[in-house]
């Protein structure tokens, strides 16, 4: 693997979360804490330990599948690659904004969805350049998947809740 390309695609990655994290404030643990949430909710030590495997997981097998394109001469592929990748980054990012910064639960249930839809091409893609990648990627989609869920049940169960 290029480092160069692990160099990026990490820095993405990272600016990603960070970005996402911002939408974080000190007040975001007392307001979470009093939303009704279903059984099957994690408990919130899980998120910061499930989100770093992924981030992880996100850099490396794209990195992977950017160089394999590359190299086999793909390159209009590749850069269908990054661009399918930005714009799922700034979907992820997106959503820690419209659940935790603008508290709005239902534009972050819809923004959850298209993510796992955006996860699910990242990985069609990773899966045409490198199987063995999009194997160890097909957690992410299964993961915004779930988090479409607990995104719209969390919603449902507070409708009268709104923005801060």
């Amino acid at each position: 693997m290029n480092k160069q390309t692990l160099g990026a695609t990490s820095l993405a990655v990272a600016t990603a979360a960070a970005a996402g994290s911002l939408a974080n404030t000190t007040r975001t643990p007392a307001w979470y804490a009093q939303l009704r949430k279903p059984g099957y909710v994690p408990p919130a030590n899980v998120f910061p330990i499930a989100w770093t495997s992924l981030y992880t997981d996100i850099a490396i097998t794209s990195a992977m599948a950017i160089d394999r394109l590359r190299d086999a001469g793909r390159h209009a592929e590749a850069r269908n690659y990054v661009i399918a990748l930005a714009a799922n980054l700034i979907l992820n990012a997106g959503w820690s904004w419209l659940f935790f910064g603008y508290r709005r639960l239902g534009a972050s249930a819809l923004g959850a969805a298209v993510l796992a839809v955006s996860s699910a091409d990242l990985t069609r893609r990773t899966a045409a350049a490198d199987s063995r990648a999009a194997v160890a990627l097909s957690p992410y989609p299964l993961w915004c998947a779930f988090a479409t869920l607990m995104s719209s049940h969390i919603w449902r169960l507070n409708r009268r809740i709104t923005g801060p």
